[in-house]
């Protein structure tokens, strides 16, 4: 099944899958993904735990010993703390966060749903949110599972991204077409 799916190949494919079969027999999917929700939090709101992870200079050791810190903080434990382990043994920490994504697409594929991906100029409303979750249903025919991220550079507008589809209704793109467009006729 994972293997079929462009998003869950190489090596974040590769691992997301062990992890997901293992959570799977172990009944303990939605706990194994909250958990790697709370590590991604964790490090995303940390400069210093991004360089650690991002960076070859790091030991393992240090490494491991920064990722128990980490977790038991955010209450990551078992099947969880285990992988996150085996990933810094391995030297795949740089690639975690693409485990991790590759893990939430197996999840969202599982229980029938397709993950969408919304880049906005502010941070969406949860009235927002409801509607372009109803839209990307209607249009897709399954439940939807949103991941939203803001980009101000945008200045307007959504960039949605379903699968290997993606709607750029952004006012930057607008406005870089319609320079496109004016050079043209000059």
């Amino acid at each position: 099944m994972a293997s079929t799916d462009q998003t869950v190949t190489g090596v974040p494919g590769r691992y997301a899958s062990a992890l997901f079969d293992l959570a799977k027999e172990e009944k303990s999917v939605d706990s194994v993904q909250a958990q790697l929700a709370g590590f991604r939090a964790a490090i995303e709101g940390s400069a210093d735990l991004k360089r650690m992870v991002t960076s070859p200079v790091f030991t393992s050791a240090d490494q491991i010993a920064a990722i128990e810190a980490i977790c038991a903080k955010a209450k990551v434990t078992g099947t969880s703390l285990n992988f996150l382990r085996l990933v810094v043994k391995n030297r795949r920490l740089p690639a975690l966060p693409a485990i991790i994504d590759a893990f939430d697409t197996l999840v969202a594929i599982s229980k029938g749903e397709i993950g969408a991906e919304v880049i906005s100029a502010d941070k969406l409303s949860a009235v927002q949110l409801k509607d372009l979750k109803a839209a990307l249903k209607a249009s897709t025919g399954r439940d939807v599972t949103l991941s939203t991220r803001v980009d101000s550079s945008l200045l307007g507008g959504l960039i949605v991204k379903v699968g290997s589809r993606m709607m750029d209704n952004s006012l930057k793109t607008k406005l870089q077409n319609l320079k496109i467009a004016m050079k043209g006729t000059a």
